[in-house]
């Protein structure tokens, strides 16, 4: 099958999405988790190199974005990097894939990655998000001085028909009292290719831990909140069959900080 039918098969795999009338059309991201060890290797400094110098500069030439770049803080199975790569279209995707092949700069900065002793990685993971309508874009901004921290959330649901409402409850209520409350989406998606579906997921910022503590203590408590989950349809129970989530910490390249 070519990569054309491929990608346009992808689309159809984003199930009865949730729509917001009168938003930008959503776009795609790409979330990888670079597996590393902690061995004479040096794989995190390896890594590190190629994301800052060789992926990150690549992606720009081929008219692509990193939008972020982040390494684990709290979590299972670390240590790793996450990268979020943003595209406006599955096309557009396609087209930054052939041209960072034909890029001979990114060959030589992969040759290097590989050329020390040993492997330059574990494993890379990827998933393939569709963003919310009612958040088409990641927030790409820096903070002032001193970086953020970041919770990356997965929420699995039970089938795509609940995981439908639930895409539904962030784009028409649940989004909105996160900045009401003083949250910072980066953002939202439902993962379209990539493992445990179906599920969600997305990506908050803070000051530090203790301003998450007690964000998330203001949003249980919060009367709209209460009023949205106490809908029989809307309970966890009946769309969201798990949650887990790791806490990140931006690399200093990384757009989002």
């Amino acid at each position: 099958m070519h990569r054309r039918q491929v990608l346009a098969g992808l689309t159809a795999t984003a199930f009865m999405s949730a729509d917001v009338p009168g938003q930008s059309s959503p776009t795609f991201l790409e979330i990888k988790t670079w597996r590393l060890h902690n061995t004479p290797e040096d794989q995190g400094e390896r890594v590190h190199e190629y994301l800052k110098n060789g992926l990150s500069p690549a992606l720009a030439r081929a008219g692509a974005r990193l939008d972020g770049a982040f390494s684990n803080i709290i979590g299972p199975d670390g240590p790793y990097y996450v990268t979020l790569v943003e595209f406006p279209s599955l096309a557009a995707m396609q087209e930054t894939i052939s041209k960072m092949r034909s890029d001979e700069d990114h060959r030589r900065a992969l040759e290097k990655l590989s050329s020390e002793p040993g492997l330059p990685f574990v494993r890379v993971e990827s998933s393939l998000l569709q963003s919310f309508s009612g958040m088409p874009s990641p927030v790409v901004q820096k903070s002032g001085e001193r970086p953020r921290v970041f919770e990356l959330r997965t929420y699995e649901s039970q089938s795509f028909l609940t995981l439908t409402r639930k895409v539904g409850m962030f784009n028409n209520s649940e989004m909105q009292i996160f900045e009401r409350l003083g949250f910072r989406p980066v953002f939202f998606g439902e993962t379209i290719a990539g493992p445990r579906q179906p599920n969600l997921m997305y990506m908050l910022s803070y000051d530090d831990l203790a301003a998450r503590e007690r964000l998330w203590h203001s949003f249980i408590s919060d009367p709209d909140w209460k009023k949205l989950s106490s809908q029989p349809e809307l309970k966890d129970a009946q769309i969201v069959a798990n949650i887990s989530n790791v806490i990140l910490a931006p690399l200093e390249f990384s757009p989002i900080r």
